[in-house]
């Protein structure tokens, strides 16, 4: 049913509604064959009720407008927050709003915002859950609302079909072998460095002589000796290095599986703030890409063309 010739507004009666309805007109039927001044009134009264929840709803959705639609950082198979930000003209008008947002090969739940807050530019996060990676759309945004009796419920619909790409699932990586030699699962002091901060146990690639002897003294099992080393405040961890042939993959889960364990690896240097390098060697040459974004949607779009085994 449109509504004021507004044909993204559309009207819907609920459970509560029906049931409100049902009773209005039994009401409205004893008045008439009974002829009672006091069901006339009752039903008057019902009737005004109905009618001013179906206005102040319509109010509920007045001002509102999508500004902005933030993606992040989307992985495959994992549940992921999607940012959208609204422009209220109106902060002080009550609401309370549902939003609904669909994609395509995808579940997006619904989110809710409470309206009075005084801020012209609220902020809902949308968590969603895609199952491939790649390319995928985010095909509409709609606003619903029962405010403030749950008779009724208006929605408010606005077509986006906007791309959004989806990152491969992020493995646990297994072992990953690096090309730099100068890169590794260690650290490297960073030039000025001046105090030590702390300890922590032993890594490959750490320096003898950084080894903290009074504290594995302290901190080791009698007949067993696990070394700690001193931190320091400007400590940088190594970085890592990628590397991807797409000629010697083929299409299908193999492949799929290694892209997964290349996001896992890159979320692991992320969360651990090493700096991270991917190289991708095609049939368009060599790409190279840094930092954990660009190489995630490097993955992302990546497509084997290698030959295909039986």
């Amino acid at each position: 049913m449109l509504l004021w010739k507004d044909r993204r507004l559309r009207l819907a009666l609920t459970s509560l509604g029906i049931q409100y309805l049902v009773a209005l007109l039994a009401v409205g039927a004893f008045a008439a064959n009974t002829g009672n001044n006091l069901l006339y009134l009752i039903f008057a009264l019902m009737l005004g009720l109905f009618l001013v929840s179906g206005v102040v709803s319509r109010r509920a959705l007045q001002g509102l407008s999508l500004q902005s639609l933030e993606e992040g950082n989307l992985f495959a198979r994992v549940r992921g927050g999607l940012r959208v930000r609204l422009t209220d003209a109106r902060p002080e008008l009550p609401r309370g709003v549902e939003l609904h947002l669909e994609l395509e090969g995808g579940v997006v739940e619904p989110s809710f915002l409470a309206g009075a807050m005084d801020e012209p530019a609220p902020v809902v996060v949308l968590h969603a859950r895609a199952e491939q990676r790649g390319w995928t759309r985010l095909k509409s945004l709609e606003v619903r609302t029962r405010h403030p009796f749950g008779f009724l419920e208006k929605a408010w619909r606005l077509e986006l079909d906007r791309p959004i790409l989806v990152l491969p699932h992020p493995r646990t990586p297994g072992e990953l072998l690096t090309t730099e030699p100068q890169e590794g699962p260690g650290s490297l002091p960073q030039a000025g460095v001046s105090s030590p901060e702390g300890v922590r146990p032993l890594r490959q690639g750490d320096p003898p002589a950084r080894v903290h002897w009074k504290r594995t003294a302290q901190r080791s099992l009698p007949g067993a000796l696990h070394p700690w080393v001193r931190t320091f405040e400007e400590e940088r961890p190594k970085g890592l290095h990628l590397e991807l042939d797409l000629g010697h993959w083929a299409p299908g889960r193999p492949f799929e599986r290694e892209l997964e364990r290349l996001s896992g690896a890159v979320l692991q240097a992320r969360l651990q703030r090493r700096e991270v390098s991917l190289e991708v060697r095609g049939p368009e040459g060599t790409q190279r890409h840094r930092e954990p974004t660009a190489c995630w949607r490097a993955l992302a779009v990546a497509q084997a063309n290698g030959p295909v085994t039986e």
